[in-house]
């Protein structure tokens, strides 16, 4: 019977199920209806990537019309407002680079798909759709007519699929099944027993080792076959070449030996190869596994919200102490972090966290708000309906909208050293085997076999993230938090390190204020106090907590100025609370202090004077910087009244500049970048949003609000902040400790190779070799990762 492979999903076409259409052949009518929605829709090239790397679409039959339920798709989706909605869901087919493209261009099936993310480790796409356009039934329909149908299981939902894939397992079982046999099998020939009963059933043993070896060949070691021909299609040079070339040519000699009565053949050493090959690959699965579960779950983001009490009692909560009922207080610019529903009138909520798009959303009471959300505009409280979710936190807070471009130097030269080391691999492997053949026949193919097997740059493969993944997690229990792994090897290059002043230098705990000026009523100072209960700028922070007034009375209207202060209306009283270029009064004239200016309808009544308390810390952390050749910045947009204090206080080198508004900030980053700086930005991330954009490492200081920008690439515990140096040193010595590793890889690479070409090793023991080089290095970074930690960081 013909036998050909289907042209999209690889299945067997044959006479009987064949379907041929533009000038290709199919298995059956689902992947031929594929085959020509993309190339009606200009996805030809899906096929370019990969050779068959479609699966055979199911039919539906009525499966997902339990997706036309409200309450049902209310329970699955992560963000719906207005027509926009987002759902992850779980796609187990999702293997290959053209799955990631195809998925990622799915807005070109169905315009009412906006965009698709697709988490590859764990086999999860996010999509965000436009439900006027496309329900979640047909989204779901249309994944499933392309082969990628997803599992949805409402009991499990909330739970984290399996990552370890089952059939590895039933692989290393059989492989482990095989090899315990072969070599029970195989002790006579180990010891040279020659008796009559030996030599009347050894033909036996060995055609039974045979038959016993062939599940192992076929099935278990069926991975490294399948992803060495899709590498040798797509001239990806994968370690997996090697390694299957290494199991074919011990099979083949084998069998060659057993057949013709040639010897005993290596299937105790091929069994065995296999099974110490399959563990290695099961111990980095659990390993990656463990590093996403610290991440996912030990990464909270160390900001706080305000809880109302019972009494009526404001207090700030870490995040993750939110349960369900709570209710919470949220200012202008801060960020719900669960999901609520609204309790005052009304509120304008900004989804730019979740969608990208800055258009705030108005919100009237009763209406649910979804995690994610900034609010702007005056103070609202909300009811908590679940609790808060670290992942999803960490979800937006790494969405790909804000992602900087960063020069990623070591994944490039673990890709360069990965495509050129299977060719190089090759060679010498050849080479070698030509050479022991006019020696040894059976020397050359047990040199052959092991140099294939001994090399792994598996180990330099996961230097670079295991390396900085253990980073993240470190620096994460020292309440320093990262965006992602390039955040530590961007920290390592910077030159120049740019503070913000009032809220990063300077501290909201221990403040004196005074007051100068016309008296303040009662009404009018719980008036202004009322209208800086809806800002998070920390002066509005002190002097909310300055003034005594308790009596809480929502403004008529409210509005704050980024860089200069706020407008508010109470009982048709209009206050002016802020920077002297808000109220239009002569800069020129006024003495250089940190003030907040008070004007009541059009009269100006006085000021706030704040003596600012500088951080713990602060002089150490400036000397200790510029003795490691670090170049100092402070960029304020306060007046330079501290200037004189703080050039008493702080290193000469360090340059003072002061009036800057969030452009000019901005503009600064910008020019220090243009100068050869590497800029680190230390803010508040309330007026820094754009210089913490621009600069290379944004990090956002976080005291007692819930204030941090989508932009920042760190957020930073006010209470470490006199270790930033720590932090700086030792994202160096990462850098170090991977340079370490890729030398510590390449000399086993190296050592091992010789002593194979030499045959000094065989097959069995470069085998075990393989899986222990991994652990060595994944031991050595992870050993050495919390040495530097434990030398480094607090203790400057």
């Amino acid at each position: 019977m013909d036998k050909k492979t289907c042209y999209h999903c690889g299945n067997e076409v044959t006479t009987f199920n064949r379907i041929e259409f533009d000038s290709k052949e199919f298995c059956c009518n689902g992947c031929k209806t594929v085959y020509e929605i993309f190339s009606e829709n200009d996805l030809g090239c899906y096929y370019d990537m990969e050779a068959n790397p479609g699966a055979t679409p199911e039919e539906a039959n009525g499966k997902y019309d339990f997706l036309e339920k409200s309450d049902i798709i209310n329970k699955l989706l992560e963000f719906n407002e207005g027509t926009t909605s987002i759902v992850s869901l779980y796609i187990p087919h999702i293997h290959c680079s053209s799955c990631i493209w195809i998925l990622e261009n799915l807005h070109r099936l169905n315009d009412g798909v906006i965009r698709v993310l697709v988490n590859f480790p764990e086999k999860k796409a996010t999509i965000t759709y436009n439900d006027s356009k496309v329900t979640l039934k047909e989204l779901v329909l249309l994944l499933t007519q392309i082969g990628y149908e997803p599992y949805i299981s409402l009991k499990n939902y909330e739970e984290k699929p399996q990552s370890i894939d089952r059939s590895l397992i039933y692989k290393i079982g059989i492989a482990f099944f095989s090899f315990g046999n072969v070599m029970m099998l195989s002790f006579p020939e180990y010891f040279n027993i020659d008796d009559i009963w030996m030599r009347e059933y050894k033909d036996f043993f060995r055609w039974l080792i045979l038959l016993i070896s062939l599940p192992v060949f076929f099935y278990s070691a069926s991975p490294y076959h399948l992803a060495a021909w899709k590498g040798i299609k797509t001239k990806n040079y994968t370690i997996d070449i090697p390694m299957s070339l290494g199991i074919i040519v011990m099979f083949i000699r084998s069998t060659i030996d057993i057949i013709f009565d040639l010897g005993p053949g290596f299937f105790d050493s091929m069994t065995m190869l296999v099974f110490f090959m399959l563990l290695g690959k099961l111990f980095q699965q659990r390993t990656y596994n463990f590093l996403s579960f610290e991440r996912d779950y030990k990464s909270y983001f160390p900001i706080a919200i305000t809880k109302i009490g019972e009494d009526g009692v404001e207090e700030p909560i870490q995040v993750y102490e939110v349960v369900k009922g709570d209710r919470l207080l949220i200012r202008n610019q801060e960020l719900v972090p669960v999901d609520s529903i609204l309790i005052s009138n009304s509120a304008f909520i900004d989804y730019s966290f979740v969608t990208g798009e800055a258009v705030p959303v108005e919100k009237k009471s009763g209406d649910k708000v979804f995690a994610g959300g900034k609010q702007v505009g005056d103070v609202i409280e909300v009811e908590a309906v679940n609790t808060v979710s670290q992942s999803y936190l960490t979800q937006l807070w790494s969405n790909d909208v804000f992602q900087k471009k960063v020069d990623m130097k070591y994944k490039t030269i673990t890709d360069t050293i990965s495509h050129y080391f299977t060719p190089v691999l090759l060679t010498v492997s050849v080479l070698a085997f030509l050479g022991w053949a006019f020696v040894d026949l059976n020397a050359a193919f047990n040199v052959f076999t092991a140099i294939l097997i001994v090399a792994c740059p598996c180990a330099l493969a996961l230097t670079a993230p295991f390396t900085l993944g253990n980073a993240i997690r470190i620096y994460g229990r020292n309440k320093f938090y990262l965006k992602n792994v390039t955040v530590v090897e961007q920290m390592a290059k910077v030159n120049t390190v740019v503070f913000d002043k009032t809220g990063t230098i300077t501290t909201n705990a221990n403040s004196t204020i005074s007051y100068e000026g016309d008296e303040l009523t009662k009404e009018q100072q719980n008036d202004i106090r009322n209208i800086i209960r809806a800002s998070n700028h920390p002066l509005s922070r002190k002097l909310y907590n300055f003034l005594s007034t308790k009596v809480v009375v929502k403004p008529q209207f409210f509005e704050e100025i980024a860089g200069q202060g706020l407008v508010g209306v109470i009982n048709d009283v209009k206050y002016l609370i802020g920077s002297p270029k808000l109220l239009g009064i002569d800069t020129e004239k006024m003495i250089n202090e940190t003030s907040v200016h008070i004007q009541i309808n059009g009269i100006y009544k006085g000021k706030f004077i704040f003596a600012n308390h500088y951080r713990d810390g602060l002089k150490e952390l400036f000397d200790n910087l510029t003795y490691s050749g670090y170049k100092l910045v402070i960029l304020s947009g306060d007046n330079d009244g501290e200037k004189e204090a703080l050039q008493k206080l702080l290193p000469e080198s360090t340059t003072l500049v002061f009036n800057q508004k969030p452009e000019e900030k901005l503009s600064y980053v910008n020019y220090l970048q243009e100068q050869g700086g590497n800029v680190m930005m230390v803010g508040d991330g309330l007026n820094d949003a754009g210089a913490l954009a621009q600069s290379n490492v944004g990090v956002s200081v976080s005291e007692n609000v819930n204030v941090f920008t989508p932009a920042s690439d760190a957020i930073l515990d006010a209470k470490m902040f006199e270790y930033l140096k720590s932090f700086l040193k030792y994202s160096k010595k990462s850098v170090k400790t991977i340079k370490l590793s890729y030398i510590l890889a390449l000399s086993y690479n190296v050592i091992g190779i010789s002593v194979s070409i030499m045959n000094k090793m065989s097959p069995l023991v470069a085998a075990i070799l393989m899986p222990i080089s991994t652990i060595s290095i994944i031991s050595f970074v992870t050993i050495m990762s919390n040495y530097y930690a434990k030398k480094n960081i607090k203790k400057d």
